[in-house]
């Protein structure tokens, strides 16, 4: 319990800075909602590290202990494996409990397109359902390229379907990690990527933003959209709160307490 113990506190410091509208919830795992009575008040979203049926438990203990649980995070597939069992698993959690939004992470690889249409389908039901994509990872095939997840950004698009991000987006700008040699996506390459594709912009054009490694191209388009309400792409989860802060303050996004964009997971 003490890395827990260590994200409540310093997720209280960021809650109290100038910086706490930038901040969504503290991500949680299901499996440490036992016994932890220091979350009350604490907007809070729980990350399945075991199975989806105990998210429901899960949820329920950290909201009796006072708890603001907004969301649930769930992996419904591994790679290769047909994500259609598992979606309906987290479709049943999202048609039965309330305020909760839930987030389907579904793999970039078989199946992805059908089960952003059974997504897609539950949310003209309704039902408070999401679909968030892993863009990083400790293997190279875990890192789409910039037209493959172009082609995702434009397929969540076409369904009317906003998203979230995991892994691999710790840099404002596609770089190389010089230890791993694998190349990261760029947290401001995909907020300019998901506005361009909003706009209406093909694959091929929302890849060559994804690509680029040079803010120039990135900073006036996002600096230009900074009081509208950020399309298609809900946000991602940072370890590290202050690193990309700093970043968007360097880059000149960030004055007088304003960001590159109102998020739409607030």
């Amino acid at each position: 319990m003490g890395g827990v113990t260590e994200s409540l506190v310093t997720h209280r410091k960021h809650q109290a800075a100038w910086y706490a509208p930038l901040v969504g919830a503290l991500l949680l795992p299901a499996t440490s909602a036992d016994g932890e009575p220091r979350v009350r008040d604490l907007p809070v979203a729980v990350v399945n590290d075991a199975t989806i049926a105990g998210l429901p438990i899960a949820v329920a203990k950290l909201r009796a202990a006072g708890a603001d649980v907004r969301q649930v995070e769930a992996l419904v597939a591994r790679r290769g494996e047909d994500p259609q069992p598992g979606l309906g698993a987290l479709l049943e959690l999202a048609g039965s409990a309330k305020n909760l939004r839930v987030y389907a992470e579904i793999p970039l690889s078989w199946g992805l397109l059908a089960a952003l249409d059974t997504v897609a389908a539950a949310r003209t039901q309704g039902l408070p359902i999401f679909p968030k994509f892993r863009v990083g990872g400790l293997a190279a095939e875990l890192f789409p390229t910039p037209v493959e997840l172009a082609a995702v950004i434009c397929a969540c698009r076409d369904r009317g379907l906003s998203f979230k991000l995991a892994a691999g987006l710790r840099h404002a700008l596609r770089h190389t990690d010089p230890e791993t040699g694998f190349t990261h996506h760029g947290f401001l390459n995909v907020l300019v990527a998901a506005a361009f594709a909003d706009e209406g912009g093909e694959v091929a054009e929302v890849a060559e933003v994804l690509a680029a490694t040079h803010p120039l191209p990135l900073v006036e388009p996002a600096r230009a959209r900074r009081d509208d309400e950020r399309p298609l792409w809900v946000g991602f989860g940072a370890g590290n709160v202050l690193e990309p802060l700093t970043e968007l303050i360097r880059l000149g996004l960030i004055s007088d307490g304003r960001a590159s964009g109102k998020s739409a997971d607030r």
